[in-house]
């Protein structure tokens, strides 16, 4: 990167802008999405307008690394923000469900190449040890998001209508588009571009059949048979994804990397901890309004103190960064949320709500220590030309976890709830239903109140036991990195 060019802090402001529409998108979305199925008639289909997103842009994450290292970071940055704002003014300006959900594959596809190019670029124009806080400043976009998104869609829908949670895309996309065109500068690429575009499909079509799969198992009843079919057709495009890159020149991903143990050893606990986020993010916020009867805002409160937590830990991660070692300072990070996972596990029915905001933040000072480290040992730890598809591939074990995570989540809780209801009578799954929405709780007996409570309390604690499982897995995982270098400073480590 061409740093005496380049406006480092014109192309900061660029990068967190794009992360934060990133962010959002995913729960504006969520927010408005009673209010779209009104609106088109599609209560059936309503899981793909946000889980089609999610796959478009899982499938295209590792393709969009490698074009990143190819043909250059700024190209391809600006094909996925063209591209994502396409797909966002097509879908405000949807009429049907179907049309909608097309769209948003078509945003999702743009979208996929936010983040990897994002980080690759921070990697590019900044110190290791300085890269650690602006990855803390740009993953506040997600907590901020968190907060605001809500409210926003809430105000969007109300003073204009569900259309605008799309347009609004357009002259944000457009601005950040103009910032990177002004000023970010990078010299041009030696060699000619080589795609492998046969590998590509292979890998495309490995992880669509996967994600599709697992999304099979958020449905009721369970598809078994849709399911076990998926993870063949993703299991023989693996096969035939691998026999492709040990013959191609350029490969998507060069299975030397796969070579590489401490590599793998970040990505797959970069992997089982953001699974494990989903029990969080999407847990607490239900245990808040199921079993405490609190408003959807004030539960989604409860989730504040890890966001701000995570931005901490990502700051003091420099620190750590330039003494330990990696596997050191992931060890440091997962017993913070070892900790916050067994409280989690253990949490009665009759804890206070005030509970969560500690345990979120001391999981956020986990979080955010864990997620820049993983990420920044993951690039430091391939060559210079192989760092977009190294980013990419650390951001596509991430939603590979989560999208799995949250598929096995949903299970136990349905399975821990449904043992529940055979003991309880007069109990059903649509006073569960009811239960978790305080405006609708109110509706169900007072008698049958608390053993509904338990009920959902049940299913809960068997999601965060899981969740703690994962955790001690990760530590598990974090023994097989035997390196001793620190990566700050290049010498070996004292512990």
């Amino acid at each position: 990167m061409s740093q005496s060019k380049t406006n480092v802090l014109a192309v900061t402001i660029a990068i967190y802008v794009a992360t934060f529409v990133s962010a959002v998108e995913g729960t504006i979305v969520s927010t408005a999405l009673p209010t779209i199925v009104g609106s088109l008639h599609g209560v059936a289909l309503m899981n793909w307008v946000f889980s089609i997103y999610l796959l478009a842009t899982a499938m295209v994450t590792p393709i969009y690394g490698k074009l990143a290292d190819v043909i250059g970071r700024k190209p391809v940055m600006q094909f996925g923000l063209a591209v994502l704002i396409v797909g966002s003014a097509m879908s405000g300006l949807s009429q049907t469900m179907p049309v909608l959900i097309f769209w948003r594959a078509i945003q999702g596809i743009g979208a996929g190449a936010l983040l990897p190019v994002s980080m690759t670029i921070i990697a590019d124009i900044y110190t290791l040890e300085k890269r650690a806080k602006i990855l803390g400043i740009t993953n506040s976009a997600w907590g901020i998001a968190a907060v605001l998104a809500p409210l926003l869609g809430g105000i969007i829908i109300d003073k204009l209508s569900w259309h605008w949670i799309f347009f609004i895309n357009v002259p944000i996309g457009l601005l950040t588009m103009l910032l990177f065109q002004l000023y970010l500068h990078e010299p041009k690429r030696q060699h000619a571009a080589s795609i492998d575009y046969l590998g590509s499909f292979w890998l495309m079509l490995c992880l669509l059949t996967l994600m599709l799969s697992f999304q099979v198992l958020s449905s009721q009843p369970i598809h078994w048979g849709v399911f076990v079919a998926g993870l063949i057709v993703s299991a023989l495009s693996l096969g035939l994804f691998i026999r492709r890159e040990q013959r191609a020149v350029d490969p998507i991903i060069s299975l030397e990397l796969f070579k590489n143990r401490p590599f793998i050893v970040q990505n797959a606990i970069a992997a089982l901890i953001n699974g494990y986020l989903m029990a969080l993010t999407v847990y607490v916020p239900t245990w808040g309004q199921g079993i405490h009867g609190v408003s959807a805002s004030v539960a989604g409160l409860a989730l504040t103190p890890n966001s701000l937590m995570w931005v901490v830990g990502a700051f003091v991660t420099s620190y750590f960064l330039a003494r330990w070692t990696p596997r050191r300072i992931l060890y440091f990070s997962l017993s913070f949320i070892l900790v916050a996972g067994l409280a989690l596990a253990l949490l009665p029915l009759q804890a206070s709500f005030g509970w969560f905001f500690i345990i979120t933040a001391i999981n956020g000072f986990g979080f955010g220590i864990a997620m820049t480290t993983t990420t920044l040992t993951s690039q430091r730890l391939v060559s210079a030309e192989n760092v977009g598809v190294a980013t990419s591939f650390n951001t596509l074990g991430r939603t590979i976890g989560q999208t799995l995570m949250v598929s096995v989540f949903g299970i136990v809780l349905n399975t821990g709830m449904q043992r529940g209801l055979a003991h309880y009578a007069g109990t059903s799954m649509a006073m569960m239903n009811r239960l978790i929405n305080p405006q609708t709780a109110s509706q169900l007996s007072e008698k049958l109140l608390p053993a509904l409570r338990h009920i959902l309390y049940n299913g809960l604690h068997w999601v965060y036991v899981i969740g703690f499982l994962i955790v001690v897995l990760t530590f598990v995982i974090n023994r097989l990195d035997h390196s001793d270098q620190v990566l700050g400073t290049g010498a070996k480590s004292d512990d």
